[in-house]
């Protein structure tokens, strides 16, 4: 699993804040078992053919070098002419580059001679585990104990060459997986590694390898040490057991002579597990109990638990990826673990106020025959410590290469909003910044009444006057104005969208990291100077910095819909909803929904989505005209009466004339559609 880097912290008992520089690949790609491509989106491109299919799995083996097209030919045409074998591959080429879709270009390099795939924007799961050490002392036999199977294990009988060259790969796989487990037994054989940590990596290496005489021999001492004694001696009889079936012979004598010295060894008393005192033995008396003033928000994660050994380094390896993906949030600091926390540390009241956190994230791991579930709370650590929000999730031991897309990625996007919600609701500060100012206007904004979302632009105000170089206040306040335009509140709409340009570009030019600044200079582009090109094009990027930010997934869907394609706005929304089971500003995303079903024509589904926003925020004035096309194409004018009477409140001299010269839409029949409702339910024509 790939951990941001992390920066010593000795202030927080080897505790580190984490890095926010590593990215995700453009496309993740899992070869170990079923071959699987996976986008930054969350989208499946894995091609139907399985032709098709063997030709990515061959480019990831060829490690980004440039691969002649007479070779992948012949390999995999292997029965007929040449010409037909080119001619085939070509078909079999543009099956792939289709399913990449607008990922192409970057990911595959194709011309009239050679295929290369590029390696920098792949993560490709073999490779991963065969390269150096990882980040945060994660072994790289914890990665290869979620991406288990046999290599391309579904693309058999593809043709005899083929099949011939995968066995060799097989093999020289094999190879270098066993020497990775050697390399790392070798660093864990030590006094000083604790023997659950020992024990826990000794067991993925045999569940790999099961002959692994090596790994068996570190696993009986450990167990040993443990004071398992039995467990370690039928630890000998499966090793010999699995080396008679598989390999005809017998443990080597250093396994033998292991076996007798703890068969002969007198019972140790079995170390228990159970919840003691904190690692460096610290006394409770001499923890602080509050914690000290910070300028930024402050979030730690907790070496999750886990109630078994075997998957005690998967729950800190989770609690990693928790946390780098927190860390792409740039408006709150993250501290996590360096290391695997004993499981006899103790995270009680006075251990979590002594960290000077503002929130905790907690897990464990339930282990299954078939399943594990995993309990995740997040905990406010305020006068009372108290969990604020929750969620479990099951998985099947066989989808545990999807950790991240299942667990890990709707994990850190419920958190963020409701931390934000939480903070911006707090009467006094424990915290004190321009971002702080930030947090505490967005709920007046989304309000989206004209006094609090006045008070709200003077919070943005002060939060850049506080701190100019501050991209989160920039980019709300560049938002902000294009609101404010937006409800028919600017005295000179020209002047305000000008300053929203100014501050959307500031944003992004102070922070180049900052995934909640590229979407909002996206929908500045869409929505106001309606260049959807260079919209999308900012989307991309945030979502690349961060792809589970759940607004963002909702303002690229509008800009889909704006440009005429609400099929793909659907799959951006669907997204965004399977991210945002909490979201205070449901609203927000219902009307987007709004639209696209009006566009796809769908009037009865835009009714049902548009009736909820204007209920959930009844002075938003944008929400009201999608439900009054979709009820007028319904021809239900009555209904429609009251909302078109709502919005001339809000907006009095809306018009139908003036929303189709003013709303953002690129296709003529779009346009005509919304006129043609919004005429059908009342609204004036202008």
């Amino acid at each position: 699993m790939g951990v941001a880097l992390a920066q010593q912290n000795a202030n927080q008992n080897n505790l580190v804040a984490l890095d926010v520089g590593a990215r995700q690949a453009v496309v993740r790609i899992h070869l170990l078992g079923a071959l699987r491509a996976i986008s930054y989106l969350g989208e499946d491109l894995v091609p139907r053919g399985r032709k098709a299919r063997a030709i990515l799995g061959y480019l990831c083996l060829h490690a980004g070098q440039r691969v002649p097209r007479a070779k992948i030919a012949a390999l995999l045409w292997d029965r007929v002419p040449d010409q037909q074998a080119r001619a085939s591959l070509r078909q079999s080429l543009r099956e792939l580059l289709l399913a990449f879709g607008p990922l192409a270009d970057e990911v595959l390099e194709t011309d009239a001679e050679m295929v290369r795939l590029n390696q920098r924007a792949c993560w490709v799961d073999s490779a991963a585990i065969l390269a150096g050490p990882h980040p945060a002392n994660l072994l790289r036999t914890d990665l290869a104990a979620l991406c288990e199977g046999e290599l391309l294990e579904d693309l058999n009988g593809i043709s005899e060459a083929f099949d011939e060259w995968l066995l060799l790969e097989r093999a020289r796989f094999a190879t270098e997986i066993t020497a990775v487990f050697d390399e790392e037994l070798h660093q864990i054989a030590r006094a000083d590694v604790p023997a659950e940590r020992r024990a826990g990596l000794a067991r993925r290496i045999i569940a790999c390898e099961p002959t692994h005489e090596g790994a068996s021999r570190i696993l009986m001492a450990a167990l040993a040490e443990l004071g398992e004694k039995a467990q370690a001696l039928r630890e000998f009889e499966r090793c010999r057991m699995a080396m008679r079936s598989r390999l005809e012979v017998e443990p080597a004598a250093e396994t033998r002579a292991l076996y007798e010295k703890l068969r002969s060894a007198p019972t140790r008393p079995k170390i228990e597990t159970g919840l003691g005192p904190p690692a460096h033995h610290e006394s409770r008396a001499s923890i602080a109990v509050s914690a000290p003033t910070a300028s930024r928000l402050r979030i730690g994660v907790i070496p999750f638990q886990s109630t078994t050994e075997d998957n005690a380094q998967l729950a800190f390896s989770l609690s990693q990826e928790i946390a780098s993906a927190l860390a792409r949030f740039r408006w709150f600091d993250v501290v996590a673990a360096l290391t695997p926390q004993p499981q006899t540390a103790q995270w009680d009241e006075a251990m979590l106020r002594s960290k000077g956190w503002h929130y905790a994230v907690e897990g464990n791991l339930i282990s299954g025959a078939e399943k594990i579930s995993i309990s995740i709370r997040l905990l406010d650590i305020g006068q009372d410590i108290r969990p604020v929000w929750s969620d479990r999730f099951e998985l099947a031991t066989s989808m545990m290469d999807q950790l991240h897309d299942r667990v890990v990625a709707p994990v850190v996007a419920r958190i963020d909003p409701a931390i934000l919600f939480i903070e911006g609701q707090q009467s006094t500060s424990r915290w004190s910044s321009a971002t702080r100012l930030v947090v505490q206007a967005l709920p007046m904004f989304f309000a989206m009444q004209r006094a609090p979302f006045e008070k709200a632009g003077e919070l943005l105000d002060q939060a850049l006057r506080l701190d100019p170089q501050n991209a989160k206040a920039a980019a709300w306040k560049a938002f902000w104005y294009g609101f404010h335009t937006g409800q028919g509140w600017a005295t000179d709409p020209c002047e305000s969208l000008e300053k929203a340009r100014e501050l959307a570009t500031q944003a992004i030019r102070t922070d180049p990291e900052n995934a909640e600044a590229f979407a909002i200079c996206g929908h500045m582009c869409a929505f106001f100077e309606k260049d959807y090109e260079l919209a999308q094009y900012y989307f991309n990027i945030s979502l690349r910095l961060n792809p589970n930010i759940t607004f963002t997934w909702a303002m690229s869907a509008a800009t889909h819909n704006y440009a005429g394609d609400p099929d793909a706005a659907l799959q951006h929304l669907q997204r965004y909803t399977a991210l945002s089971s909490f979201d205070p500003n449901a609203y927000f995303g219902d009307t987007i929904y709004t639209t696209t079903y009006v566009l796809k024509g769908d009037y009865a589904a835009a009714y049902r989505f548009g009736k909820r926003a204007v209920r959930a925020c009844p002075d938003f004035s944008n929400s009201y005209k999608h439900l009054i096309a979709a009820l007028g194409h319904l021809g239900r004018r009555e209904e429609a009466a009251a909302y078109v009477q709502k919005l001339l409140q809000l907006e009095p001299h809306f018009t139908i004339a003036r929303f189709i010269a003013s709303y953002p839409l690129a296709r003529q029949e779009d346009r005509d559609s919304y006129a043609r409702g919004l005429e059908l339910a009342g609204v004036p024509k202008g």
